[in-house]
């Protein structure tokens, strides 16, 4: 496992981060228990959960997976493990948002709650990493920066970072931070993977320049990349499966990650592993941490069957023909996440 800092930080994570937002819905507990410790017998100290977890998001279960997160992190050497979280609002905004735009609000108060919330379902005194799950457009950026430094400089939060932004919000927080002379975000936490690069498009130079690390969610696209949904497959044990008969929201989501194009490139890139001797989900993995400007690529299972393929990445660096092979895919079958 290699490891590498978030931002500016002085924060050192392995460049695979075990993420948990099946824990509690499609992984019980004791699955969860079991692939924690697998991801961290193999060299992975850094781990990431959310206030809204596990997903789908149903209003029954919100918090679970802090919940069990917390549970196992009494299991471990608290310092051995860096351990981020999210915060999005208030459950009743985002459980019933019909839009992505309505499914936040960060003000003063709710952050302060939020982090309260987390710290007490985590069992733990300080987050190494707090993160805005989604952008708030209409919150004055002054209070959501200046309320963050405060969680900062009190020792409940170590750094911060941002999820599901935009360039232009990206940057208008970091010259907020600057010119109040607060915490900045040092994270990035955005899809990322073979079958959505629109992250190379702008936000990529952006965290060149700026030092801000990109901590890319669904390098498998779900599961997608796994080649479990080829020839019109909906699995039992499918992320997107579960997705089916929802909201009109999640089911939108389903959508995004699972239609034609999508299929076609996965198709592709699973030629391309098989003539590399890889699997399709240690290709995905390994091409996603092989950017200068990611710092640690964020997996998910809900079986630890699933784990030792993703654990195999870590010691792949794939050679410049796979890559050629990977970009002339991406090329012809631009965006197949529309």
């Amino acid at each position: 496992m290699q490891f590498k800092r978030l931002g500016k930080s002085a924060i050192n994570v392995s460049d695979i981060c075990m993420g948990t937002m099946s824990f509690g819905s499609q992984a019980d507990e004791a699955m969860a228990f079991r692939i924690m410790d697998m991801a961290y017998d193999a060299g992975i100290n850094f781990f990431d959960t959310a206030e809204m977890y596990p997903v789908p998001v149903h209003a029954r279960y919100v918090g679970l997976t802090e919940d069990i997160v917390g549970r196992w992190l009494k299991t471990k050497n608290r310092d051995s493990i860096i351990l981020a979280t999210k915060v999005a609002g208030p459950s009743h905004i985002w459980i019933n948002a019909p839009l992505r735009g309505e499914m936040t609000a960060l003000d003063r108060h709710n952050i302060t709650r939020a982090v309260e919330g987390s710290l007490s379902k985590l069992g733990t005194d300080y987050i190494d990493l707090y993160q805005t799950h989604w952008p708030d457009p209409d919150a004055p950026q002054d209070e959501i920066m200046d309320t963050l430094d405060e969680l900062v400089r009190a020792g409940k939060v170590r750094i911060t970072g941002c999820s599901n932004e935009n360039s232009w919000g990206l940057m208008k927080s970091l010259a907020t931070a600057e010119r109040l002379g607060t915490a900045r975000y040092q994270t990035i936490q955005n899809n990322f993977s073979l079958n959505n690069r629109r992250f190379e498009d702008e936000l990529a130079n952006i965290c060149r320049r700026e030092g801000v690390s990109l901590i890319p969610y669904s390098p498998i696209a779900g599961g997608v990349l796994s080649g479990k949904y080829q020839g019109g497959a909906w699995p039992k044990d499918g992320r997107f499966t579960a997705y089916q008969g929802l909201a009109p929201r999640q089911q939108a989501m389903a959508n995004r990650f699972v239609n034609e194009r999508t299929l076609a490139s996965t198709e592709r890139f699973m030629a391309i592993a098989q003539d590399a001797g890889l699997s399709p989900v240690t290709l995905a993995v390994a091409w996603s941490k092989q950017h200068d400007f990611v710092a640690s690529t964020i997996v998910g299972a809900t079986h630890v069957d699933q784990m030792p393929e993703i654990l195999a990445a870590a010691d792949v660096i794939l050679p410049q023909d796979v890559l050629t092979a990977i970009d002339a895919v991406s090329k012809d079958i631009r965006y197949p996440m529309g």
